[in-house]
């Protein structure tokens, strides 16, 4: 009887280990039983928000907002955004504030969303911030010939303004830039609030290359995201408020985009829920804020990392948030 017991014992704790990994994941197991994990926020002992992942040079790199609001403090205050940097996922290098919305001298504070993409050896900080002399939220690029820079205005102006757009009358409907190079080399910019825009950029990725068009998506709020795994392209977003996250598919970065459904519900203790996603050493990430830090919240948000799971037919499984958090992957 002791024996089978055993035996039992044992067979529960190979299914167990088969189910964690479902032959899905590169990660590191340690003492052959449990993976060691990052945990969830991953960055605690400041708050971060907006999260833009990006891979270069065999690095995960995570370029976020910088939430400076006092505890119990009302509304964004966000003067820069931060760099960080990790080659296994867990352990992360804090590289401080690499841009600030005054080195735009054309913009007026206001740190919101912002994303990275390469192109021509170059790297590009795509911004959202105030615009000093144009009512509204407006969209600049800086420029670096590394990840961590140095960075400086790659056009002495905003790339994008409230008045260059026309599609609803509200003042921060030019926010949340997303950038996609494909394969081709051909480079797009998605962004907006309410409307969902999106553009074609010139090679030199600091001019638009044609009209600005629009995508119509259920319940779109912000947050655009775009990527391609295999032949298709996706299209994540935030919808609702309190948001959550939806997403669509195409055979093209142009579209046209069918709607798929949700992938992840609405915060406990943050209305916004803004997600990047990426691909690093064989393994897909979803990248998100949540409030959940203890004196988190609204205006005080913290960065998070859960993977990413696909269906043989290439949509996404709903995305399961974590304590936890990813594996360490070599």
């Amino acid at each position: 009887m002791k024996v089978s017991v055993q035996v039992l014992w044992l067979l529960a704790g190979v299914i167990s280990l088969a189910a964690c990994d479902s032959g899905q994941t590169k990660e590191k197991q340690t003492e052959g039983v449990r993976s060691e994990r990052a945990g969830n926020p991953i960055i605690q002992e400041v708050f971060t928000a907006d999260p833009a992942p990006f891979v270069a040079n065999d690095t995960f790199y995570i370029y976020t907002g910088h939430d400076q609001q006092s505890e119990g403090g009302e509304g964004f205050l966000m003067n820069d955004w931060l760099l960080f940097s990790s080659t296994d996922m867990v352990n992360w290098e804090r590289h401080g504030a690499k841009l600030r919305t005054t080195d735009f001298a054309w913009a007026n504070g206001q740190a919101w969303a912002a994303h990275t993409e390469q192109k021509n050896g170059k790297y590009y900080w795509y911004v959202t911030v105030e615009h000093a002399t144009i009512p509204g939220k407006a969209i600049g690029v800086a420029v670096a010939d590394h990840p961590t820079g140095p960075w400086e205005d790659a056009i002495g102006e905003a790339l994008i303004t409230n008045d260059m757009t026309t599609q609803t009358d509200i003042f921060w409907d030019d926010i949340d830039p997303a950038v996609f190079v494909d394969e081709s080399g051909s480079a797009y910019i998605y962004w907006g609030n309410t409307v969902l825009k999106w553009a074609k950029l010139k090679d030199n990725m600091i001019e638009l290359d044609g009209p600005v068009h629009t995508i119509s998506v259920p319940e779109f709020t912000e947050a655009p995201w775009v990527f391609k795994r295999e032949d298709l392209y996706y299209l994540i977003y935030s919808a609702h408020f309190p948001e959550e996250i939806d997403y669509a598919m195409s055979d093209s970065p142009e579209g046209p985009w069918e709607y798929k459904g949700n992938l992840n519900g609405a915060l406990p203790n943050s209305p916004t829920h803004h997600v990047g996603v990426e691909e690093y050493k064989g393994n897909w990430y979803f990248v998100y804020h949540t409030g959940q830090l203890p004196t988190g919240g609204e205006f005080r948000r913290s960065v998070c990392i859960d993977r990413l799971y696909f269906n043989e037919d290439g949509t996404i499984k709903p995305v399961i948030k974590t304590d936890s958090g990813v594996g360490i992957i070599e």
